[in-house]
């Protein structure tokens, strides 16, 4: 049987393994294990300082912890109005609040803002999530804009050699116009990082007022035609063929 071990270099944070296992989160983990629910090998914890090896026997209130699943991904078409967080200080309805009672545990792929809507991915697995969100992947976000205001062609082509909006600088946007309806526009915008509230701030910076934002994909994951508010799961073989061996077990 596994031992608690102080060294890093063997086994995996305790909080870590707890969190893997779907029970709660990373800061969640160490909260209870600082008020001595948890417990290895018989050894109640007192510390999240501590790494488990495979096989060591972990215990919270005295149940066992079974192991932790496959990382499994899924794709969720993200309603407006809705905080992409698992609480809200302000009392906000959340995006995990309304997730079908069936799905385990899930974080977020980064986020959405509470007016956005679209293509949102969630997991079961923290190092997944750390994965997807790397900018090295070079992954594109793109979105479906909906702006009120006369769109000026040459300023969206510009976009593509990046800006400096309020001091800080923003890589390279693919905006197109799609259409007009009457004051507004709809615009087709792709980006590589996405920072907080890019797109919008990008769009008022070219006098736009964003009335409607929708992700539609998210690197080689696409929104299609899920209804709002629907999860779908990615199936395990599709996960490995774009991430080949980086794919959490």
């Amino acid at each position: 049987m596994g031992k608690p071990t102080d060294n890093p270099a063997k086994g995996e944070r305790i909080a870590k393994m707890l969190a893997r296992a779907g029970l709660c989160s990373r800061r969640e983990a160490e909260r209870w294990i600082t008020a001595g629910r948890v417990a290895v090998d018989g050894r109640k914890l007192s510390s999240p300082a501590v790494n488990v090896g495979v096989g060591a026997h972990v215990t919270v209130d005295g149940k066992p912890v079974a192991a932790a699943p496959p990382a499994q991904l899924w794709r969720y078409h993200k309603p407006a109005g809705l905080v992409t967080s698992h609480s809200d200080t302000h009392g906000r309805p959340t995006v995990f609040e309304r997730l079908p009672e069936k799905l385990p545990r899930v974080i977020s792929v980064g986020r959405l803002d509470l007016t956005s809507e679209g293509l949102l991915l969630l997991t079961n697995a923290g190092d997944l999530a750390r994965r997807l969100e790397r900018p090295e992947n070079g992954w594109t976000r793109r979105y479906r804009v909906r702006a009120f205001g006369a769109v000026d062609e040459a300023a969206l082509a510009r976009l593509a050699d990046g800006l400096s909006v309020g001091g800080v600088d923003y890589g390279p946007l693919d905006a197109r116009l799609d259409r007009r309806q009457g004051r507004n526009a709809w615009l087709t915008v792709s980006l590589k990082e996405g920072r907080n509230r890019e797109v919008r701030r990008v769009m008022e910076h070219l006098g736009l007022t964003v009335n409607r934002l929708i992700r539609i994909a998210f690197g080689p994951f696409q929104l299609g035609h899920l209804r709002r508010g629907a999860v779908a799961e990615i199936r395990g073989k599709v996960l490995r063929e774009q991430l080949g061996s980086d794919t959490p077990s």
